[in-house]
């Protein structure tokens, strides 16, 4: 596989020659998949790019839309941006103006919409570089955002491939938002906000006054407010921070007036509709490159804000920076890597799905289709699998700041807001479960079990500190405690699917999903327990699982398959005597998950998941759809037919059914299902799947919908993470135990072999896996440096070396 971080800078900046595979009209994937090359702007839905670092972060699509922000996306957003995923408007554009002629265009396709007598985007893990040649001049704008500091560099190389003497301007232009994004009172906002040009440094900069609106007021939406920069590494010609002046009265994006007339007014101050808009005046012959750098960036401080505007102001730093950036995401992922017959396996599983999942969803916490800001309880939890195999400190680090979304109660934020730390405290039933079922895992990454006795405040408690440990036990015995009169939990305002958020509002209704969720934690919780000497919580939730999985075969079983819930009115759900969602997928994936049914029901619940809900493009959520709101139900039913939760692919859910056929060693339908979810291969048809092919979506249409097969929702979404860890620990079965590493892998008979490097508590495992007999599953022998292993556990060695390790499969 292709290291990037030996590439050159001027190899990252030129047009692409390597090889290309998966390609289609629109782009393919280059450099062994590590890149994604955008052919046309012209793309059936706006594909993005997010580059971020833990604090800072921005989204840019191939049209060269997008938004900014510090911390969190939507109450610390820096720049605007509307969500307009139909005409792409909003963004932070760059101009670029003949000074001859007064032509002009942008050096992206939007604003201008200009026709390109070339076109490249060039997709990267951490950096976009935007490629175009119009009117004899050759743009290279590389955009990113360095590792460690709240901004994002814009590198502007020109080249004049004409034979004249060119004299051309420079115009830049975003819109200050500084605080909430949702908050569109733009006249009653932009009264807040302030701007000044510091000469010295070249930046203007922006400030929105900090004393917060009332609650009563009609736009006194919660936010943090923020400064925000905007720099150049030349001084410029001109700035503008009013927004009436560098349109002009109603002109758009397209024709504005500053650019138009070639000049900026330098006007800052209180009293505009504040922008952000730098002009540079070059001059350059024939075959002459120039290099400008402007930055946009968060302000923490005058003196600390010009020492970073002083340091990326030097080119040599910039191009440093930039290939810092590349090693430092090459560094992240490089501790897993996946060789196998299936070129778009290791595409995704070597680079997009990890940096979808970090990137995306545990960093920026935004994308296109969805920006949220916020940490949902279970959502980051469950993304933060990611990291195990890559940085377990990480998901560790995750944990504990999730335990401190807790009350004393047991209960917890069903998402909050960093900056702010507002939240919602709701009666969603699952939220909790997530942290004892990421300890588990974290259990078995590192075998760190110091992590329990990390002392953790609540959200209530804030000067009482108890273990996390104790934190857990706090999150079962809640849902312990919520249990109806038949033995199952109860489903409140919902479990795992929001969109159930009407089934159980009366705390009546039960929810058998929770019954599997719960009954897998309080097996392997009790564990746990015993290693804390907690024996009488031990044996007490061994007794409560024991009690649990009759009631779920007692009262869920629907003859083929487990009923969803029950709601209020002790109506089932996910029943053959249902009209509308007659089967739902997760119920049955997770009987065989956590063992909750026994061999025979197993295999007929997944019979039942193949035979009516596994479509097309992958098992869909439950079906039939539902055709009209339903009270009974909850938000999903208001979705159209097909759409998200009501009966679509809901890719998330869908992870969980490769896993359930790999438990069940069905090696065959598990590799079908990845295929029919795998972005990479539905992006061959990319007319009908319409969005980005190197990320997951959240969701494809179902057959109810009249665009069935169209994907939706892609970047934010916990699907990424999923996939990589079924991917890994399921069908290539390489996964972490207690007491070592499991090789057990669940692959299609035609694979040959397969290799994978996984580092696993301080040592690199070398792992070759060959498939002489073309099995689909069974480990015949295992040898390690040369010695064979009994069994197919390999034993945790821990001396932070680097070991070979052969396996041959086939039966013993």
């Amino acid at each position: 596989m292709e290291n990037l971080a030996t590439k050159s800078l001027e190899e990252l900046e030129s047009y692409y020659q390597g090889e290309k595979e998966f390609e289609t009209q629109y782009g393919f994937f280059a450099s062994g998949g590590r890149e994604y090359i955008v052919k046309t702007p012209l793309t059936p839905m706006p594909w993005a790019n997010i580059l971020t670092n833990p604090d800072y972060g921005c989204v840019i699509s191939q049209t060269g839309c997008g938004y900014s922000w510090w911390k969190n996306s939507v109450m610390c957003r820096l720049t605007r941006w509307v969500q307009d995923l139909v005409t792409e408007e909003w963004g932070k554009f760059i101009y670029l103006r003949d000074n001859k002629d007064g032509d002009y265009w942008s050096l992206f396709y939007k604003p201008c919409q200009t026709q390109f007598d070339k076109f490249e985007v060039r997709y990267g893990l951490g950096y976009v570089v935007y490629h175009t040649e119009y009117k004899g001049i050759e743009s290279t704008v590389t955009l990113f955002v360095p590792p460690d500091a709240p901004l994002e560099v814009w590198k502007v190389k020109l080249r004049n491939l004409s034979d004249e003497e060119r004299s051309l301007s420079i115009f830049t232009y975003l819109e200050w938002c500084l605080g909430n994004s949702e908050d569109i009172h733009r006249e009653f906002q932009r009264t807040f906000i302030e701007t000044s040009f510091d000469e010295n440094l070249n930046a203007i900069f922006a400030t929105k006054r900090k004393i917060p609106v009332p609650g009563f007021i009609s736009t006194g939406l919660k936010e943090y407010p923020g400064d925000g920069f905007h720099s150049v590494n030349v001084p410029p010609a001109g700035y503008e921070g009013d927004k009436r002046n560098f349109f002009g009265l109603y002109n758009t994006a397209m024709n504005p007036q500053a650019v138009v007339e070639g000049r900026l007014k330098n006007k800052v101050g209180k009293w505009n509709d504040s922008i952000a808009s730098l002009q540079v005046n070059i001059s350059f012959k024939p075959d002459e490159v120039k290099e400008i750098v402007f930055l946009l960036g968060y302000d923490q401080g005058k003196e600390e804000t010009a020492r970073l505007i002083k340091h990326y102001s030097d080119l040599n730093n910039v191009k440093e920076a930039l290939q810092r950036t590349v090693n430092f995401w090459e560094e992240f992922v490089s501790p897993l890597k996946v060789e196998t017959p299936d070129p778009a396996f290791n595409i995704l599983s070597n680079y997009w799905l990890r940096y979808q999942a970090i990137a995306g969803r545990i960093w920026a916490r935004t994308a296109y289709y969805q920006y949220s800001g916020g940490y949902g309880f279970r959502d980051q939890l469950q993304d933060s699998l990611v990291f195990l195999p890559l940085k377990p400190e990480l998901t560790k680090k995750q944990i504990l700041l999730h335990a401190r979304h807790q009350f004393t109660d047991g209960a917890v934020y069903h998402w909050w807001h960093p900056l702010t730390e507002m939240g919602a405290k709701t009666n969603m039933t699952d939220d909790l479960l997530w942290m004892p079922y990421l300890a588990l895992f974290y259990l078995d990454e590192t075998g760190d079990y110091s992590i329990l006795d990390e002392e953790v405040p609540y959200v209530d408690a804030p000067d009482q500190e108890e273990t996390l440990y104790q934190h857990c036990i706090r999150a079962i015995e809640l849902v312990l405690s919520r249990f109806s009169p038949r033995g199952l939990p109860l489903i409140g305002e919902g479990d795992w699917n929001d969109g159930m958020s009407a089934v159980g509002l009366n705390w009546k209704g039960e929810s058998i999903w929770l019954g599997h969720f719960l009954y897998g934690i309080l097996n392997r919780f009790a564990e746990v327990c015993r290693y804390k000497n907690d024996e009488e919580r031990a044996d007490n939730y061994l007794q409560r699982a024991k009690d649990l999985k009759k009631a779920i075969n007692e009262h869920g079983w629907d003859g083929e398959w487990y009923i969803r819930a029950t709601r209020d009115d002790g109506k089932p759900i996910g029943s053959k005597s249902c009209e509308e969602g007659k089967i739902f997928l997760n119920a049955q994936t997770w009987a065989v998950i956590n063992d909750t049914a026994d061999e025979d029901r197993k295999v007929q619940a997944m019979e039942s998941v193949e035979k009516v809900l596994l479509k097309d493009y992958g098992p869909i959520l439950f079906y039939p759809a539902y055709k009209r709101p339903d009270p009974m139900i909850g938000y999903l039913s208001r979705y159209a037919p097909g759409v998200r939760e009501n009966g679509g692919v809901y890719t998330h859910a869908a992870c969980w059914a490769i896993q359930a056929e790999c438990i069940l060693k069905n090696a065959d339908m598990a590799y079908e299902m990845y295929s029919r979810v795998c972005p990479v291969k539905r992006g061959m048809n990319p007319d009908l799947y319409w969005v980005e092919p190197y990320v997951t979506p959240g969701n494809t249409d179902g057959p109810d919908s009249e665009n069935y097969g169209r994907g939706g929702w892609t970047w934010y979404t916990g699907s990424g993470a999923w996939l990589f860890h079924v991917s890994i620990n399921w069908i290539l079965g390489i996964r972490a135990e207690k007491d070592g590493l499991r090789i057990d892998p669940c692959i299609p008979k035609t694979w040959e072999k397969f290799r994978l490097t996984r580092t696993f508590r301080g040592t690199v495992y070398e792992i070759e896996v060959e498939n002489p007999q073309g099995v689909t599953s069974g480990v015949k022998e295992i040898s390690i440096d040369g010695k064979k292993l009994d069994g197919n556990l390999i034993p945790v060695i821990g001396d932070g070396k680097s070991h070979q390790v052969k396996v041959v499969m086939g039966n013993r």
